[in-house]
């Protein structure tokens, strides 16, 4: 199976990449949705973390989020939209699947860069989708980049 990191974007597309990653670090908390056992949506809130190339996923351990990923690797992250209807830099979504890391020197190195609580869940996004939606005049934007393809805009008055 092929992976594609954050880094993998980057090189990809860096410009849709440079305004997903600002959307998400202008503000802390971001809505995660997971599958639950019986396949219906979790919807949780979450930290991220972009770094090393990577974004990065850290949870509480035990926490249902962490069951379900472990379980079920799929996602999708939604973007804190903000404080008012500004929505500045879009509305952006990521989905994909998250890998558990399980190697005590990645993991180490991690703790040693971001100092997140311990003991925690740590996952690796291979991305599947980005989508970044926004107002432009009349017209609603929306580009979606898939791995191994060209961002698709769709505008639609």
């Amino acid at each position: 199976m092929t992976s594609n990191s954050w880094a993998d974007f980057q090189a990809a597309e860096p410009g849709l990449a440079e305004t997903v990653q600002e959307r998400f670090e202008q503000y802390k908390h971001h809505v995660l949705a997971t599958l639950r056992k019986d396949g219906s949506p979790r919807v949780t809130g979450l930290e991220v973390t972009f770094r090393s190339g990577e974004l990065w996923l850290g949870m509480m351990p035990g926490s249902r989020k962490a069951q379900d990923l472990k379980r079920d690797p799929r996602f999708a992250l939604q973007a804190n939209p903000g404080a008012d209807d500004s929505m500045g830099g879009g509305d952006v979504r990521i989905a994909g699947r998250a890998v558990e890391v399980t190697d005590p020197g990645e993991k180490a190195r991690f703790v040693a860069e971001v100092k997140p609580p311990e003991p925690f869940h740590l996952f690796r996004v291979d991305l599947g989708e980005v989508v970044q939606t926004y107002v432009d005049g009349e017209e609603l934007v929306v580009r979606t980049w898939q791995p191994g393809a060209a961002v698709r805009t769709q505008r639609r008055r």
